[in-house]
Formats: structure tokens, sequence, C-alpha cells
């Protein structure tokens, strides 16, 4: 599908998080994943506070009614007592204001004048102290893309959240390492104008981030949020999407879902809603249905809704494989912690028969027109989880809701709370404000800078340069140090041969770690570069390496070559080099042996 992005009023802004690869924020523990067995774990509970505005944040309120406790896996290497919140913090840490500083000069944004920390209240469980310490630090930026000018309007330092380690209807576990790595935010005005252009922002400011350097690399370390709307349609803040390809599917699917929802709103006339809750269990108790009877088994109970006017709008599909039935019944998961619900536009199903829905029809006093929903949980449970549903159904008379959103792996998206606001924040009186400058002016070669140097300079494809660019390598530095290696062998040795030998031996080969020591003895010619592949392959398994057999002397290498030419006279050059290159198994260079076939050959 494809919509004139123009025409339907697309408005999308994105935010890129990205870890900094210091120690942490406010303490001086390290910024690294702990695993294993923890030293310790703590439990706590957290609640809504009033902001600075005097009012609790609605997504705050949000998180109070779940009604969860959170529980902390502690490893003594990586989280402290300010991780605890049992200590108050230290001073931030300057190597990690230095790093966003820079990426601020780099996006010609404009320093505050004072930095000032805030509190942002979570209480998810994400923090242990229910607040979220962040703090602008440059406004108005700006990038050029090839769609034209993106502005920055903010640049923020901030800490990382707690990891999830695991989570049920009651609890959440989480991981304390992760918790207080620096984070820089940037944010982006709403001009993006369609999802490919998404994507080419997201890639500029992530590949400007790679240029400036200090930032962590792999999997988890940067993600996305999206901010997308269109006309008459709402504010959706899209976390967590990780994935580049996905960007432009994420954009392209929540327009679609806006779309459908405006046109569901536009078509439920007659409809209305009825908030009064129908307790269905004994009508339902001999039910075939292994929710019903998981519910019931535990002194549960089926509690129904009717939604008159709903019939066929409940099972319309508004995202590739999610319907409004599908956002009710996110509001009821997330609201109670239920495992879903049913409605009516998808029975019989699911072990509810065509009888048993009937039955449903004629007790709710539905007519042809009508819905109904079914939530089997403890009493307490049903009861909120249709609390939600009545909340979300009344909605789609009035106006699509703002609200945060998961990315999801298939480019869709699920509810996960409302969208915050101005009251979650206050200020944080434990960190004194901070005046800041750069020590010295900054000047930084971008990546693709960088990558077109290397392909003009060191007479390298574009395509190995931009590797070499991307990677964390001194490639200046190794072309000289390493003088007479070809500069095209060095940036094989850090990038294709790894690849090469994780292809074939499913090896991990950090060939960075042993450039001195390979490059150097290729560099003396002590080794033969034929032979590298192998010897990275010992090294990285922890082998102590014997290099005398890799290599052989000029004298011995003669005799052979000597010996090949006078058993096969009359033989062509490239006959005469297979087999010298096979007697010597590439215990000398090509070239080498080239020029001594060449030699005994005239």
């Amino acid at each position: 599908m494809s919509f004139d992005y123009e025409a339907i009023g697309l408005k999308c802004g994105i935010e890129i998080h990205q870890q900094l690869d210091t120690s942490k924020l406010f303490c001086n523990c390290p910024s690294i994943v702990s695993e294993g067995k923890p030293d310790f774990m703590v439990e706590r509970e957290l609640r809504a506070v009033a902001g600075e505005t005097g009012r609790k944040d609605v997504a705050a309120l949000h998180e109070e009614m779940k009604q969860k406790h959170f529980i902390y896996e502690v490893f003594n290497e990586s989280a402290c007592l300010i991780d605890l919140d049992e200590e108050p913090p230290r001073n931030m840490n300057e190597d990690s204001l230095e790093i966003v500083l820079k990426v601020a000069s780099v996006l010609d944004a404009k320093i505050v004048d004072e930095i000032q920390v805030m509190r942002k209240t979570v209480i998810d469980g994400s923090n242990t102290t229910g607040f979220q310490r962040t703090a602008l630090v440059a406004r108005n930026g700006k990038i050029e893309t090839s769609k034209g000018k993106v502005n920055i309007p903010t640049i923020s330092i901030e800490e990382e959240s707690a990891r999830i380690i695991s989570q049920d209807a009651d609890s959440v576990r989480y991981g304390l390492d992760r918790l207080g790595i620096p984070l820089i935010e940037i944010g982006t005005a709403a001009e993006i104008k369609d999802p490919e252009h998404c994507k080419e922002t997201a890639e500029k400011l992530g590949m400007i981030l790679r240029s400036v350097g200090g930032v962590k690399r792999g999997l988890g370390t940067i993600r996305q949020d999206i901010n997308i709307s269109i006309r008459k349609g709402a504010r959706i803040e899209l976390k967590g999407a990780q994935d580049l390809k996905l960007i432009p599917k994420y954009v392209e699917f929540e327009c679609l879902r806006q779309i459908n929802l405006l046109g569901i709103k536009d078509e439920l006339k007659g409809a209305s809603i009825i908030e009064e809750k129908t307790d269905v269990t004994k009508l339902l108790e001999t039910s075939s249905s292994k929710v019903i009877q998981k519910a019931l088994s535990s002194n549960g109970v089926v509690l129904a809704l009717k939604l008159p006017g709903f019939k066929g709008f409940i099972g319309k599909e508004i995202q590739p494989g999610r319907r409004l039935g599908t956002e009710f019944s996110d509001y009821a998961k997330v609201r109670a912690g239920v495992h879903g619900l049913f409605h009516s536009d998808e029975l019989p199903n699911y072990g509810i028969t065509q009888e048993e829905t009937d039955l449903m029809h004629n007790s709710l006093g539905l007519s042809l027109n009508d819905a109904f929903i079914l939530v089997a949980d403890s009493e307490d449970k049903a009861s909120r989880a249709l609390d939600a549903v009545i909340e979300r159904a009344r909605l789609c008379f009035i106006e699509i809701p703002k609200e945060v959103r998961k990315a999801n792996d298939d480019g869709t998206s699920s509810y996960m709370r409302p969208l915050p606001g101005a009251a979650r924040l206050y200020p944080e009186t434990d960190v004194l404000p901070i005046k800041a400058n750069l020590k010295e002016k900054f000047e930084i070669e971008m990546i693709d800078e960088k990558a077109k140097r290397f392909a003009d300079s060191y007479k390298i494809s574009f395509d190995l340069a931009s590797m070499i660019a991307k990677g964390n390598f001194d490639f200046d530095g190794l072309v000289k140090k390493f003088a007479e290696v070809n500069p095209a062998f060095i940036a094989g040795f850090l990038v294709s041969i790894p690849k090469d030998l994780k292809r074939r031996h499913n090896v991990d080969v950090d060939s960075l770690k042993f450039a001195d020591e390979v490059l150097g003895k290729l560099n003396n010619q002590d080794i033969p570069k034929q032979a590298i592949p192998e010897i990275l392959l010992e090294l990285a398994s922890g082998k102590n390496i014997d290099y005398s057999k890799y290599g052989v002397d000029t004298s011995q290498a003669e005799m052979i070559v000597e010996e090949v030419v006078s058993k096969n006279k009359g033989a062509s050059f490239q006959a005469l080099m297979g087999i010298a290159m096979k007697e010597l198994r590439g215990k000398l260079d090509g070239k080498k042996v080239a020029e001594l076939v060449m030699k005994f050959m005239a």
C-alpha cells in the first residue's frame, strides 16, 4: 500500500536514543551487562506523585492502576547504592557530557546556558527511583537530507532504564546492570515527509553518532522512537524501533491504522456504550473453552459487556493481522493483566460453540447490530479489563487516543500506555546545575567522507572503504605502521577475512585484537598472507602460534621452485605457478613465487 502523505497530513518526527560508552551517568559503575546468578535481589512497589505542575501525570497514574510489584536483580560489579536509590547521585559523568556536547556541535545546535537535571516520572518499574533523570543540553540544531533540512529542537542526556528479565501479570523482574548507562537523546521536528525519509533521517543521525565516537555498538544500544500523526488523527509515539529496515513500515502501518480508525468513527452510527457488566459464569460453566475453564478452576468468573451497534466493527482489520478487537484486548491486557478477551465478531471459536454464542445474544438481549465482549479471569481482573474496554470503545466515537505504542517485529504496533504530558517533570534537587562548554573547537570527519577518502587514497573499493570507516579501526594508523603491507589487504584483514571465517567455520574472530602481532609478521615477511586465515583461526581458539611453520626462507623457496621448473620443462607459466604454490603450501607470498618462477623459466 502507499499513501499520498502530504494529502493525509502526515506529521512525523523521530527520537534517537543512543547509549554512550562510558561509566554510568551519576555513579562510577561500569556500563556492562552482567550474567549469571545475581548477588542479591530487592523488591519494590511504586506510586505516582505530582510533578512541578502540581498534577499527577496520566501515564504514571495508568501504571499505578496495574498494581504490579517489581523485583530487581543486583550484581555488585555493575550496580551500587545509587542504582538502588539508597544513596544520592554523584555529579554528572564528564566524559558522557563531553560526547553529547560534541554531537551538539556537529548538529550546529546552541548549547544551553545552564544544564538543569530534571526528574521525569516513570513508575513502570524501569527506574528504582520512580523517575528518570534527564537534562536538556542543546537546542535548535539541524541536519540536511535528500528532502531538505530537518530541524533538531532538542538534544538531551539522560539515564538508561533497567533491563527487563521477565514479567507476568503481577510483577516485572529487572536487571540493574543497564540502569544509569548514559543516553543521548536527539529529537527531530515533525518535518519528516514520508516513511523512507524517516529511515534516511534515522540513518543520518546514526552515522553522525558513530562518526563522533564514544557510543556503544551492537544490538539494543540504539533505538528509535517515532512520533506519527495524520490529519484528524492523534500523535502516537512508537517506542523501541530498533531495526532501521522496518522504520518505513512502522510509519506506513500507523498511518493505515489511523485512517481505518477514522473510518470506523464515521461509520459507527447508532452505536453506544453501556457500562453495565453482566456475570455470565453460570451460562458458560460447561464450556469447552480452555481459557474459560482455566479461570473457573481458579474460582474466577466470566463477565460480559454489551456493545450496541458494534457488530462487524470489532473484527475490522486496522493493521495487517490486527483488528479493533485487538486494540480492545491490548487495553484489557495492559490495564488488568488478563490474557485476552473474546468478542462476538470472532465467535464461535476458541472452544466457544455456536449454541453458546446464541445463548450470549439472548441473555444479553442483543439486536442484530449489537456485539459483546467476554473476559474470563478473577473477578477483580475481569472487571478492570472490561473497564479498560469501555474506555477504549467510548473513544471510538470521539477521537483516536494519544498513546505510547510498542513497535512490533512485523511493523505493526500495540498499545502500551497513554501519552505522557508536562505533569511528569520536576527539577532534580540532588544534582547541581552545570555550566557547559566544549573544551576546544570540535571538527569531525563524517563516516561517508572518511569512506570516500579511504577509497581514493588507498585505492580500495568504496564498499570495503565504507565497512572500514564504519568500524572501530584506526585504519590510517595501521596503514602507516605496516607500510610494507598493501592497504587493501589490511582492509580485508579487518573486515573481509573475519566475515569469511564466520561463514565457513562459524567462528567469531576479532582481527583487530591480533593486528599488531599478525600484520607485524606479514610486514617483516615472516609469514605469507595466504596463511593468515588459518593463523587467525588458531589465535581465536586461544592457541599459541608457532609462526615458523608458516614461513620458508628464500634459499629453500628458490630450491623448490627451481626443481618445479626443471621437472616440468615446456609447461606454461600458469601451470608452473600452480605446482609451485602447491609445493610451498602457502608458505610464500604469491608475488614472490611468481618472481621465482619467472627467474628460473628465463
